[in-house]
């Protein structure tokens, strides 16, 4: 990233407003990631675009694509809490799809389940019409620079 990510984030954390720092990101530009903060949560929000549909017939979401969007995720929310000076490295990511994304708006919410100095552990759970009813959960670690965060 050419732009100076330390204030970016401070910028996004202050506003609640992470569309400038999501420009900086190519894929989230492609697939058209959102992110909004309600509270102390982050909630991301991929918008139905034609383009990201894999199977026309029904029509239904790419595989490939929900599973970007839950990987880039939780990259973005550890980036925003740690404070991170890059974009968090990823080691391993595990996804289960729970049933067919239909061609709506997906959500995604992520949940830091443990995080070292150099190592975290984020649970995502994508939804489309409920939280109750994800279309996906997945498992990923991340390799984290050491936080800028105060």
């Amino acid at each position: 990233m050419s732009v100076d990510l330390r204030a970016l984030l401070d910028q996004a954390r202050q506003q609640g407003d992470f569309k400038a720092l999501l420009e900086q990101i190519p894929y989230a530009n492609l697939i058209g990631i959102e992110c909004t903060r309600l509270g102390d949560d982050l909630l991301f929000r991929l918008p139905a675009n034609k383009d990201n549909i894999g199977n026309p017939l029904l029509p239904a979401l790419h595989g490939g694509v929900i599973a970007g969007f839950m990987e880039l995720a939780a990259a973005l929310h550890l980036l925003i809490l740690t404070g991170s000076p890059g974009v968090p490295k990823i080691i391993d990511f595990s996804l289960d799809y729970l049933r067919a994304g239909q061609f709506r708006d997906t959500f995604a919410r992520c949940q830091v389940c443990r995080q070292g100095r150099r190592v975290a552990n984020v649970a995502i759970t994508a939804w489309q019409s409920t939280a109750d009813e994800p279309i996906a959960t997945a498992r990923a670690h991340f390799k984290i620079e050491e936080s800028l965060a105060p």
